[in-house]
């Protein structure tokens, strides 16, 4: 089966109005590949000025964050219905910043991730295991038990993205070798080919996400199962344009 590489870029609580203009500037006047998908994700204040300003057709807006239930009493929160209604189409759920630093759980993330879908949002579905977790060989382990937490409350994951991002391997400039990387996403596409069916499995996307960035990304050309990137840091420089063109 063939599948659409996928980039993605999280901003994450990083940027300025002045920074998310030229990010946007920069891919407007890209070239972008036309047989690639790009999903970018600011901060919340600015989603309308960059869904508004993007004139790349290949390229959508994604929220960092959601919530699993709708409009309401819940302060600091952002509902699924307000995304929409800036333009934004996918949305970034399960992060390890958000597992590890606001110590959302497994069945949270999957709450929140059924609930964006029966509403209409895209998911990019972040997994992984920390440094601890790694040394300990418990990267399937912590993978499968995410996986599974979402596998529970959702049946049809057509419109999900799933990105392997190595706690250990964000934002430190170390990254997977690239036979690692396939070696993991092989056997997360495996399980989820037992849990939800060969057919579904072999659909879903699986990016790599841990230190992307526009030297190391064609190294991972060729990988079979390693479906595109979801990229941090470098998503806010000018390399990002290389890494969406690294499969050119």
């Amino acid at each position: 089966m063939t599948r659409t590489f996928f980039v993605g870029g999280n901003f994450k609580m990083n940027g300025s109005l002045d920074k998310v203009k030229s990010i946007v500037e920069g891919l407007n006047a890209g070239s972008l590949p036309s047989d690639v998908e790009v999903v970018i994700s600011p901060p919340f204040p600015y989603l309308k000025w960059a869904k508004d300003h993007l004139t790349a057709s290949t390229v959508e807006i994604a929220a960092q964050n959601s919530f699993d239930r709708g409009d309401g009493a819940f302060t600091g929160e952002v509902s699924v219905a307000q995304i929409k209604d800036v333009g934004s189409t996918w949305v970034i759920l399960g992060h390890s910043e958000r597992r590890t630093i606001l110590k959302e759980s497994d069945e949270f993330i999957a709450d929140k991730t059924k609930y964006a879908l029966d509403n209409g949002l895209k998911v990019i579905l972040c997994i992984g295991e920390t440094l601890e977790e790694r040394q300990k060989d418990e990267t399937l382990t912590v993978c499968n038990r995410q996986l599974d937490a979402v596998i529970a409350k959702v049946s049809d994951w057509s419109d999900i993205v799933v990105a392997y991002e190595p706690v250990w391997a964000i934002g430190t400039g170390l990254a997977a070798t690239p036979d690692d990387a396939q070696d993991v996403h092989s056997k997360i596409r495996a399980h989820l080919a037992e849990k939800i069916g060969e057919k579904q499995a072999e659909g879903v996307r699986i990016l790599y996400g841990g230190s992307v960035n526009g030297k190391n990304a064609t190294t991972f050309n060729g990988k079979p199962d390693i479906d595109g990137y979801l990229v941090g840091g470098a998503s806010l420089k000018p390399e990002f344009l290389d890494i969406i063109k690294s499969r050119a």
